[in-house]
């Protein structure tokens, strides 16, 4: 196998594209060994202030999707326990360290109950999360247009296109 057998999430948003929107696009990608088993892009379903905060949201949403496909492995007989937390890779960094603050400053409601939920799946070892840069995230594809050459290389991290 080319790939280890390890599940890792990736997250991203767009805020508002359309001056006609009002609401931003999630939407994550769940990878086992390389290939894609787990996605999905949806528009939010509250009004994100910034992009940060469409960022926090993306990731809450990726963060449920972790801890419900985490549980799948753990009833899985022959997957190895105990399952390792669940990397999700996200490119915004103030997003990050939202997320790994212990203090919430903000005063939107719906943003302190999904950094609660995030500080509690950290906490708890089901998730952790990392940076990583916009053009490596997989889930880009899934919130905005690009470029040909962008689907394509996204596509084979996803184990959708072959490597040649």
């Amino acid at each position: 196998m080319r790939y280890p057998a390890v599940l890792e999430g990736y997250s991203d948003a767009n805020w508002i594209s359309d001056s006609k929107d009002t609401k931003s696009t999630s939407g994550y990608v769940f990878t086992i060994g390389g290939g894609a088993v787990s996605w999905k892009s949806s528009k939010q379903t509250c009004i994100a202030r910034s992009t940060m905060e469409s960022e926090f949201i993306a990731l809450d949403k990726a963060g449920e999707e972790a801890e419900w496909l985490r549980n799948f492995l753990e009833d899985i007989p022959c997957w190895t326990k105990p399952v390792p937390a669940i990397m999700i890779h996200c490119d915004s960094q103030s997003a990050i360290e939202r997320a790994q603050s212990g203090m919430y400053n903000g005063k939107s409601r719906h943003i302190r109950r999904r950094h609660n939920t995030i500080r509690q799946l950290i906490s708890s070892g089901i998730i952790s999360i990392d940076y990583i840069k916009s053009k490596e995230n997989l889930a880009d594809p899934l919130t905005k247009g690009l470029s040909r050459d962008q689907v394509y290389c996204l596509s084979r991290g996803m184990g959708l296109k072959p490597d040649n």
